[in-house]
């Protein structure tokens, strides 16, 4: 029977996605929690957190559903705005930061794909090498985008959702935490019945060709070259 239906990656690929989401999932809650040491709250730290190690980061339940249905997670980073200086305004770099370093892992992850083709540097590998280099750094840039816009959806458990906590006079926020559980029900229709995505989140991910577009347009006028397709 074949299952590569039901999965939201092929079969095939699914190697190279679980390295590029360890990789994203890992450089993003590590952001978090290196910010918010730096800003005086010492609970990542003492949670582990502070670390590049991936199974530190990793939830594997939250990486199976990223790889069976394309949506999942990784554990928390738990902060204690408290401790910061100024809460309102700390807390929002703490949670912004998180989806930032999935955008600059993407940028980063292009600019190494064209000095790489531009400069020729794969052109004497092997077939199946090229293909599998290129498959790995369309993964690492699309997902990586994708990482990105997700988490400044502002639904919970996302990053979003924190950033407008913070920004909310506290009234507001108070009254929408009061909701909080029907707005994280909320986004689960929006990703997984198709005309409710179509009309909700599905045009916010076509942001993702927007950004893209600017990537190759900065990495075209570094190198030169065509613009990269994905």
């Amino acid at each position: 029977m074949d299952f590569s239906s039901f999965l939201a990656f092929p079969v095939e690929q699914m190697p190279f996605v679980f390295l590029v989401l360890l990789i994203g999932f890992t450089i993003h809650e590590f952001s978090h929690a290196i910010v918010a040491d730096r800003f005086g709250d010492e609970t990542p730290r003492s949670m582990g957190r502070v670390t590049l190690n991936p199974r530190s980061h990793i939830d594997w339940l939250g990486m199976i559903f990223f790889l069976v249905i394309g949506v999942g997670w990784a554990k928390p980073v738990l902060v204690n705005r408290a401790r910061f200086k100024s809460p309102r305004v700390m807390g929002i770099i703490v949670s912004l930061v998180g989806p930032l370093s999935n955008l600059v892992l993407a940028f980063i992850s292009l600019i190494i794909f064209y000095a790489l083709l531009q400069g020729h540097v794969i052109d004497g590998f092997s077939v199946g090498t090229v293909k599998a280099i290129k498959l790995f750094f369309s993964l690492m840039i699309m997902q990586n985008i994708f990482l990105f816009i997700l988490n400044l959806i502002p639904f919970p458990p996302l990053d979003g959702y924190r950033i407008l906590e913070d920004l909310l006079p506290r009234a507001w926020a108070e009254k929408m935490r009061s909701y909080q559980q029907w707005l994280f029900y909320a986004i689960l229709l929006m990703f997984f019945i198709p005309p409710i995505r179509n009309v909700t989140i599905g045009p916010i991910f076509e942001f993702q060709w927007t950004i893209l577009a600017a990537f190759n347009w900065v990495a075209v006028h570094i190198f030169g070259g065509g613009v990269l397709r994905m």
